[in-house]
């Protein structure tokens, strides 16, 4: 098990060299800090815990700067805990950087997702309206409560809400390609959150293996300079002398 926090930027669409058209969600990830390290004698279990994105000190707390201050690192705006690792493989305030993955590597992604505010419960569960004639007074309304013998509404009914704002996990997602320059993870398909939010990115729990990629289509322009061989350079020196001679 492995895992490194990042921030989505956003979805987009890479091609292969076979043609295959692949969406992905780009993930900046910045070097993640290693700000404490969690074991059994201490804690009751083996864990890490990242720190990411730095902020200015003059807006952490002192508990916050302590903190940081004993991996000897600046204050995070985020810390998570990664838990199944191998807590031999970390020191404290180690970095941990995208070369973690590799393309091919199938994880779970986590993240929160965009908040909708109090909604009904055709836009929140997806239920049917009513008649929309001038006759009918049930609109989209929720309905039926529930029997009438318990004289009260069973936990679990479906009614308007709050929407949104939860912790989702994608399962088995593939890394479709990592740029080291950048800091960014290629991700398959989409992950929950908005653009710039908080994701988690660990190693599948269900698949934990890898795939074969293909390569994937490189649009840099390469500038390509035309060699002129000695020989040639000659000869067409010798050929202005004599054209020029003519000319005289």
């Amino acid at each position: 098990m492995k895992g490194i926090l990042g921030r989505k930027i956003g979805m987009t669409q890479v091609f292969t060299e076979s043609g295959k058209l692949i969406p992905v969600t780009v993930v900046e990830v910045e070097p993640n800090i290693v700000t404490q390290i969690k074991t059994k004698e201490n804690d009751g279990y083996e864990a890490i815990q990242l720190g990411f994105d730095t902020k200015r000190e003059k807006l952490a707390t002192k508990a916050n700067a302590g903190h940081a201050a004993k991996a000897k690192t600046t204050p995070k705006r985020f810390y998570r805990e990664i838990k199944g690792v191998d807590i031999n493989d970390y020191t404290l305030g180690q970095e941990v950087t995208v070369e973690l993955f590799e393309p091919g590597e199938i994880i779970d992604v986590t993240g929160t997702t965009k908040g909708k505010g109090f909604q009904g419960v055709i836009k929140r569960h997806g239920q049917s309206r009513g008649p929309m004639g001038h006759g009918s007074h049930y609109h989209r309304r929720p309905g039926s409560m529930g029997t009438m013998r318990p004289m009260r509404v069973f936990k679990g009914k479906a009614l308007p809400g709050h929407m949104g704002t939860l912790t989702v996990t994608i399962q088995n997602l593939m890394v479709v390609d990592v740029d080291k320059e950048n800091n960014v993870i290629l991700v398959s398909g989409n992950i929950p959150g908005p653009k710039k939010g908080l994701v988690i990115i660990k190693t599948a729990v269900k698949n934990p293996k890898k795939i074969e990629t293909e390569n994937l289509v490189s649009y840099v322009k390469e500038e390509v300079k035309e060699e002129v061989e000695p020989a040639t350079l000659a000869t067409e020196e010798v050929v202005t002398e004599e054209t020029t001679k003519e000319e005289n």
